[in-house]
């Protein structure tokens, strides 16, 4: 997907008209009976979902009032994601092809607010600080903030050959690449919206999230920051296939870095 398929600017709130013709506000605030207003920007979180109902129940929980919308992506679940999602007041758009960066491009496409947060659907990401972490945004100021898990608060929120994964990534992409990361592979950032006009972004697979900091640390109207939060042990069944899925990250680093940007 390159820079010109991605919206730009600040949206209007989106509006909606039910079955009898009724004009209807739909954002996540509104449905919780709420008034979200944070540092004068509309808050929208984008959160990747594959069976994740009993995790992104506890999410959709968790999101602090200044949340303005939520768009959770059912990325073909079979275990109601998607019902629990749009039961508790969240935006839900079903994306049938697999893949990490697919759900992505389908929930970045179509959310609206000025600043945009992501989170994974199992619980591992804090989403009380998304308030924190929008006014880095504001404070530094910077445009793009990626979320750095290292090091763990609680190491055992996440399992030795996965923390071994993430060193070894990191390390490859700051070797080839040059940027000083902490934590190539944090799938929480918070980033403005007009920043998704300049990346472009390729991988339909688990490599996006490491693409998408690439693209910002690469731009140069992008000032890009990493924010330590801590991190949690997951909610529900691990999905992600350790080997297949760090082997498919490693080839993608270098394959970009040595000018195939071949989709992953």
């Amino acid at each position: 997907m390159g820079p010109s398929q991605w919206p730009s600017g600040t949206a209007p709130k989106r509006r909606v008209r039910t079955a009898d013709n009724r004009e209807e506000d739909p954002s996540f605030a509104t449905a919780r009976g709420l008034a979200a207003v944070h540092r004068n920007l509309r808050l929208s979180v984008v959160i990747p979902c594959y069976n994740e109902a009993d995790g992104i129940r506890a999410v959709l929980a968790a999101l602090p009032s200044v949340v303005d919308e939520v768009v959770v992506v059912d990325n073909r679940s079979t275990d109601g994601t998607g019902d629990v999602a749009r039961s508790l007041g969240a935006r839900v758009v079903r994306e049938e092809r697999p893949g990490y960066g697919a759900a992505y491009k389908a929930g970045l496409r179509v959310a609206t607010g000025d600043v945009i947060i992501t989170l994974d659907g199992d619980g591992s990401y804090p989403a009380e600080e998304i308030p924190r972490l929008v006014d880095v945004l504001e404070d530094r100021p910077c445009d793009f903030i990626s979320a750095s898990r290292f090091p763990l608060q609680t190491p055992e929120a996440m399992p030795p050959l996965n923390r071994f994964g993430n060193f070894v990534l990191t390390l490859v992409t700051r070797l080839l690449y040059g940027y000083a990361v902490a934590d190539s592979q944090s799938g929480m950032w918070v980033f403005r919206r007009p920043v998704l006009g300049k990346l472009h972004l390729t991988s339909n697979g688990m490599p996006f999230s490491e693409e998408i900091k690439i693209e910002a640390l690469a731009h140069r109207e992008v000032r890009f920051h990493e924010d330590r939060i801590p991190y949690r042990e997951r909610i529900g069944e691990v999905k992600l296939r350790r080997w297949r899925e760090g082997l498919e990250n490693l080839l993608f680093l270098v394959r970009r870095r040595f000018g195939r940007r071949a989709s992953g």
